[in-house]
């Protein structure tokens, strides 16, 4: 019998299909929200968050549909009117009446529409690299979203996600291509984001006046050598949520939670706890 694969933890109802999560520790709930790239998961993009914060809250990451190892209903539409109804459907099967949200990139503009259509759910916000506003694609974007499956692909994304390479190891590029290559997972995938994908960066931009009032305490992290989602992004953000701080990390690209992972998870602790 095959080792069961980390990436699949627990599965519970959300609407028609069956959402895959993680939940670990005890504590006020920290849900967290992955971003868009290709073979990701929930365990994939934050589990070296994971150990460092459990003792402390209640983690919960969900596969968001589409992704991951939750179930992929035939026919579905991804929009993000669907993602924002799943994540409000695992908070009711959680039992959870109210959360700290985190959104990386993809999962960033998740989280701010939660915040502005269920704000009476969402306590504190932190967005990571956060999609949510509108900007010209980049070329790490649209080579994201326009992945198709090999070895020398997803090693470029990687080197296009990190500033320092290093951590773009030939394990995690192994790892991240295979998962790309489960049933479903690409079919899925480029279905989301076709030519011109510009579309799909308006698709998850939110409404400038709604983001303005959103009143939640909000903490925006960006890496300052970000080649997928732009710096500015964040700026721009800082500049419309009222309650709002900006951290930003040199020699960072996309991925904060793993070049920068001890930081990322104390400035995390410090502004739940504060």
């Amino acid at each position: 019998m095959s080792e069961k694969r980390p990436e699949i933890a627990n599965s519970v109802k959300t609407g028609e299909f069956m959402t895959n999560y993680h939940d670990l520790g005890d504590g006020y709930p920290i849900v967290f929200l992955h971003g868009s790239g290709p073979g990701v998961t929930a365990w994939a993009n934050w589990n070296k968050i994971f150990p460092l914060l459990k003792d402390d809250f209640r983690i919960l990451a969900p596969d968001m549909v589409g992704f991951g190892f939750t179930e992929r209903p035939k026919d579905i539409v991804y929009t993000m009117n669907k993602w924002v109804q799943q994540t409000i459907d695992f908070f009711d099967a959680m039992n959870i009446e109210k959360a700290n949200l985190v959104g990386n990139s993809f999962g960033g503009a998740l989280a701010l529409t939660m915040a502005i259509k269920y704000p009476e759910r969402v306590n504190k916000l932190v967005l990571m690299g956060a999609m949510g506003v509108s900007f010209p694609i980049t070329y790490g974007l649209d080579r994201v979203w326009g992945y198709t499956p090999s070895f020398e692909n997803m090693e470029e994304l990687l080197e296009i996600f990190t500033y320092n390479h290093s951590f773009a190891t030939k394990d995690l590029i192994k790892s991240r291509y295979e998962s790309s290559m489960q049933p479903g997972f690409q079919e899925s995938f480029s279905a989301m984001f076709p030519e011109p994908r510009q579309v799909g960066v308006e698709s998850m931009a939110g409404n400038e006046q709604y983001i303005r009032d959103i009143e939640q305490e909000t903490l925006i992290i960006h890496g300052r050598e970000d080649r997928v989602i732009p710096l500015e992004n964040s700026y721009k953000l800082l500049q419309m949520i009222k309650n709002s701080q900006l951290h930003v990390f040199g020699k960072c690209g996309h991925w904060s939670q793993i070049e920068h992972t001890e930081e990322f998870a104390d400035l995390l602790r410090d502004f739940f706890n504060r």
